[in-house]
């Protein structure tokens, strides 16, 4: 049975809300807190205090200035003592610590929990991308595979439609028209079991792939350790050394990778004996191309004097040589990562070029 409805006639004096529930009181502070413009949302709470504050403020009429006064002075008291709060539950927790906890240990107490990783799963799957969703669909029901589709914008939803073989497209269209009975609970439980199959990506221990560790630590390596590297990677696996090939950067790889007009500003972070010794033991063999590359992009005057000091110092040991021009990639990339210049892609044989 409710509560008797908080209708008080004539003045009270303070304590005039003692004989209230807390049911009523709580309605009090909503629909006055509403009646100020406060945007009031409740929909974090559980369904049944749902249920009851707004079967509550339906059985109420009015209450007297007293009463309400109280009401609010005694929520105002409570509010003031209160010295610390913490977030509802799991999920609460959850949110509150995100990016506080590691990955692996967040998802791992939301499985065990079967709490809700994202508010409204839906969301999630409307963000995610077709390929991902496509072959989600085709293990499905038609009958799943419809309430997918009708939860989607009709652009969206017919995108995904038409990636699908005809005769699954056909059985899923065709569903669609059955799901006027589907329960807002079925739909609800469809969403949170294809968010979780979506986010259900085993952790990766690495930020990056295979491909980039390995063309990172080959661009740092000796040429001569690459190449026999790059050979027996060719050996065993010649599609992925083709791809490993494609993500190194090396001094030799300058001109197909660098803008021409990018050149002043790279060298400009390097000292110039260094970048004598790099061009000094590049004047001949295969790297004589990247040496022109460089000296016929800067100034002539700043050209001729490198040619000088080249002629000067002569002949450059190659592992001073290759530290050296080592220097000068480093250059390239830490501009690249500060988003002062831009790289051109390399071409599908990974020799590069624009």
């Amino acid at each position: 049975m409710n509560a008797p409805p908080a209708r008080i006639e004539g003045p009270r004096p303070r304590g005039a809300a003692a004989h209230l529930s807390r049911a009523q009181k709580a309605a009090i502070i909503v629909r006055f807190l509403m009646n100020e413009g406060a945007d009031v949302s409740l929909s974090d709470l559980p369904d049944e205090l749902q249920g009851r504050l707004t079967t509550q403020m339906g059985s109420m009429r009015y209450v007297d200035r007293g009463t309400l006064a109280d009401v609010v002075a005694k929520f105002a008291n409570e509010l003031e003592g209160m010295g610390l709060t913490f977030p509802r539950g799991l999920p609460g927790a959850l949110s509150a610590l995100d990016g506080r906890i590691s990955p692996q240990t967040a998802a791992r107490l939301r499985k065990e929990a079967g709490v809700r990783q994202y508010g409204d799963p839906w969301e999630l799957v409307k963000a995610t991308d077709p390929e991902t969703l496509v072959p989600i669909l085709e293990a499905e029901s038609a009958e799943v595979a419809a309430v997918i589709l009708s939860k989607l914008d009709v652009a969206r939803a017919a995108d995904l439609l038409g990636r699908l073989p005809g005769a699954a497209a056909r059985r899923i269209t065709y569903a669609i028209s059955q799901t006027g009975s589907v329960s807002p609970e079925a739909v609800d439980r469809i969403g949170l079991a294809l968010a979780a199959q979506i986010q259900d990506v085993p952790q990766s221990a690495f930020a990056d792939g295979a491909v980039e560790r390995v063309g990172a630590i080959l661009n740092y390596s000796a040429a001569i350790i690459r190449d026999e590297v790059l050979e027996g990677l060719e050996d065993t696996d010649e599609d992925f050394a083709a791809l490993v090939r494609r993500a190194i950067f090396t001094f030799l790889h300058l001109p197909d990778r660098v803008n021409p007009t990018d050149i002043p500003r790279i060298l400009r972070e390097v000292d110039q004996p260094v970048q004598v010794a790099a061009l000094a033991g590049a004047l001949d063999g295969a790297l004589a191309p990247v040496a022109e590359f460089l000296l016929s992009n800067m100034s002539k005057r700043m050209a001729d004097a490198l040619r000088e000091e080249i002629a000067e110092r002569g002949r450059v040991r190659p592992r001073e040589a290759e530290a050296a021009q080592t220097e000068i990639v480093n250059a390239v990339r830490r501009l690249e990562a500060a988003g002062e210049i831009s790289l051109l892609q390399p071409d599908e044989d990974g020799d590069g070029g624009g």
